[in-house]
């Protein structure tokens, strides 16, 4: 499904900071990004929920991947960001931006926690960063400075960010940031569930 109610100009293009820079994705930036997912497999195999990316996960597995995402992110079905550091030699992580009826969700189980809707949500935000940046609180910063982005320079409307279950450390760091959580997500073929803070 397309982000049919944003314009050309809702999405930003990039966010800029001292410490990154957070632009579209593209197939020319498969070495740095393989390299940040290898990095971080074992942080990133329960946010995934598929086993990825498993050990024997290639450049050339990357790149299909990567082409993916990229192609997606041109035809606005999915907005997905590399988070890089300033002179962009080191990939720091990813944020996808994905429509509420992606395909994802289609087979999910979305519970509310309170009286909100999940159609009254237009776009949901995802992130990881490089298991070796956690410890220094990049996460706790980028979140920060998405939220401001989001709210400052994005027409996406009331957004969702989601984790799942099992990432103890993202939903510490959602919590501690005073997000409210709002659903439960269950997927038959996934273990954990998903949880969506406001």
């Amino acid at each position: 499904m397309l982000f049919t109610h944003l314009g050309s100009t809702d999405i930003p293009d990039r966010l800029v900071t001292d410490e990154f820079i957070l632009r579209p994705i593209m197939a020319a930036d498969v070495a740095l990004d393989y390299a940040a997912v290898m990095a971080s497999k074992e942080y990133l195999r329960p946010w995934e929920q598929t086993g990825w990316p498993a050990d024997d996960f290639t450049v050339e597995d990357d790149l299909a991947d990567v082409e993916m995402l990229e192609q997606r992110h041109a035809e606005r079905r999915a907005f997905t960001y590399t988070l890089m550091n300033p002179d962009e030699s080191d990939c720091l992580g990813c944020v996808y931006i994905l429509p509420p009826d992606a395909r994802h969700y289609a087979d999910a189980r979305i519970t509310p926690v309170d009286a909100n809707e999940w159609q009254s949500y237009r776009a949901l935000v995802s992130f990881w960063v490089r298991t070796s940046r956690l410890s220094d609180g990049l996460d706790e910063r980028l979140l920060d400075a998405l939220r401001a982005w989001l709210a400052r320079d994005a027409n996406l409307g009331r957004h969702l960010f989601v984790t799942n279950e099992q990432v103890a450390q993202q939903v510490g760091l959602f919590e501690r940031s005073n997000l409210q959580l709002r659903f439960r997500i269950t997927k038959p073929t996934h273990a954990g569930t998903y949880l969506a803070y406001e």
